[in-house]
């Protein structure tokens, strides 16, 4: 028997905080699953597993009634943790109380109550218009058509009729064309997720296209729509490398948060988000005092939301913040003090295991990678960039993926691999060459990384690596190009190797040049 078998029960216990599962006991004294009541030991053995083990569980339970026809016993007990969960979240959101009135409304229509039902619906309906829960006003509106229906239109006038129509035309045609933003926004960023920011005007050309039908939808004055219009917008000036008018985008929205602060304690991830992208264009742009200012709010976010948080946002919370203090010590040349959030990365993966998206991991995994090598131990860089390499999940994530090759060649040339060096070399050709990603850079680093570890002598091996940082160094001010440095400083690296001085000391200078 396998121990990985339909382990849905296992992680949905697992996800359970504290005061969820000190809930679900009391609410299973009060209440009898089938026969027999034996399910909540069932609940605190599996709790118990650090990792899913059926063969444990007929070990622990031989002979009782609940292993015959585990798999009911199973999805009876998922369930059950499921209905304490729903009591325990009752009120945990806007949407939850709506929910929970639209279904008061309906236990006492079904009672002939009509009058306390309609008075229920007018108060969700109130609440509804004031947090901008258009779907949710639909099913309102036709609870109210069936009360209308059910009393034979004796108390309601023609002008009030028309008025409902009114109102769902307006709802509609807000939920229309908030999902047709929603559709150019996933477009767009399917395709950013994979290919990363524009490399040729053919790309360009291709983002211009996605984002092109805004210019035909309305947006309403709704929260959702104009934030998402914004976002979309964001997310496009920074594919195209137009980083001014994305962070103009970015700080409109962090206005609209400022003045409807109800919507960062119901939507605190959306809030996180926003503040993440400002750092990280700030810091790009070279504004390095408004990157801080912008990662100390999103620091505070964690205590300014203590009653709203949950796993997804600590788990966006974890890695976000982690990546950019990664990136922007790494960005300042401080090596040393980057590699110290190692065991905070690591306790992370082992709180939150595969719940941390792999593009998220990848960025963690491509940051500490960069940080071990700038304190020149490449045996440990070279660990965190095989996380990357080894999985083939991340393949078709070419950006990261195809900058963790390269930056894996220069490791294997650091630890001086020289029969493992060639072949990387031809993987990394290939996978280029497969997914048409020869551009500038990759052509310059790729040709001279393969003269350099030819060479017969190591001068000649600096002759060549002062050219190729030449070459690199002018690529900075192709806009097509400069990005790439903002993975891994190449050309940097290229020129500490011809200095003989250390990347990090160079990554300072730099820093410090950039900063007067």
């Amino acid at each position: 028997m396998t121990t990985s078998t339909n382990s849905a029960l296992f992680d949905l216990i697992k996800s359970l905080s504290k005061t969820e599962k000190r809930y679900f006991k009391v609410y299973a004294s009060r209440h009898t699953i089938g026969e027999e009541n034996n399910y909540s030991t069932l609940f605190d053995f599996i709790s118990k597993l650090d990792e899913y083990d059926e063969a444990s569980i007929f070990k622990a339970f031989k002979g009782e009634a609940l292993l015959n026809k585990f798999s009911i016993t199973k999805k009876r007990l998922y369930d059950y943790v499921l209905k304490a969960l729903d009591a325990f979240h009752a009120n945990s959101s806007h949407e939850a109380n709506l929910y929970k009135m639209i279904h008061s409304a309906e236990i006492l229509y079904k009672k002939a109550l009509y009058k306390q039902c309609w008075k229920i619906l007018k108060s969700a309906e109130s609440l509804a218009l004031k947090q901008e829960k258009f779907h949710i006003l639909l099913e309102i509106q036709l609870k109210f058509k069936r009360l209308i229906e059910n009393n034979g239109y004796s108390e309601i006038a023609p002008d009030e009729i028309d008025e409902i129509l009114k109102n769902d035309l307006n709802y509609i045609d807000i939920i229309q064309n908030y999902s047709q933003l929603w559709n150019v926004k996933s477009l767009l960023f399917t395709r950013l997720n994979k290919k990363g920011v524009a490399r040729s005007e053919e790309d360009k050309t291709a983002y211009k296209s996605i984002v092109q039908p805004l210019e035909k939808i309305k947006t309403n004055d709704d929260f959702d729509s104009k934030y998402l219009k914004h976002h979309t917008l964001s997310a496009y000036y920074f594919a195209i490398d137009d980083t001014s008018s994305s962070l103009k985008e970015i700080h409109q929205n962090i206005e609209l948060f400022q003045k409807n602060p109800s919507v960062i304690e119901a939507e605190p991830n959306v809030y996180f988000s926003t503040l993440t992208n400002a750092i990280y264009s700030h810091n790009s742009n070279g504004e390095y005092k408004e990157a801080a200012h912008y990662l100390s709010l999103l620091k505070m976010l964690p205590s300014q939301l203590e009653s709203a948080t949950n796993e997804d946002l600590d788990i966006k919370l974890f890695s976000s913040i982690n990546s950019i203090e990664l990136n922007l010590l790494n960005f300042r040349g401080d090596f040393a003090k980057a590699v110290e959030l190692e065991h905070i990365i690591e306790e992370g993966y082992r709180l939150y295991g595969h719940k941390i998206n792999k593009i998220r991991r990848a960025y963690l995994g491509f940051s500490l990678s960069v940080a071990f090598f700038g304190i020149e131990n490449y045996s440990s860089a070279l660990k965190w960039i095989n996380h990357i390499l080894n999985d083939s999940e991340l393949d078709h994530k070419e950006d990261i993926f195809c900058f963790a090759q390269l930056f894996n060649l220069i490791i294997h040339f650091e630890l001086d691999h020289k029969q493992l060096l060639p072949y990387a070399i031809k993987n990394t050709q290939r996978y280029l060459k497969l997914r048409n990603r020869v551009y500038g850079f990759e052509t310059v680093f790729l040709k001279y990384i393969t003269k350099i570890n030819k060479s017969p002598s190591q001068i000649n091996q600096l002759d060549l690596l002062a050219v190729v940082a030449n070459e690199l160094n002018e690529l900075r001010n192709d806009p097509f190009e400069k990005n790439v440095f903002n993975y891994f400083d190449f050309a940097t690296w290229a020129q500490s190797r011809v200095e003989e001085i250390p990347y990090a000391t160079l990554v300072k200078r730099h820093f410090q040049e950039r900063s007067k």
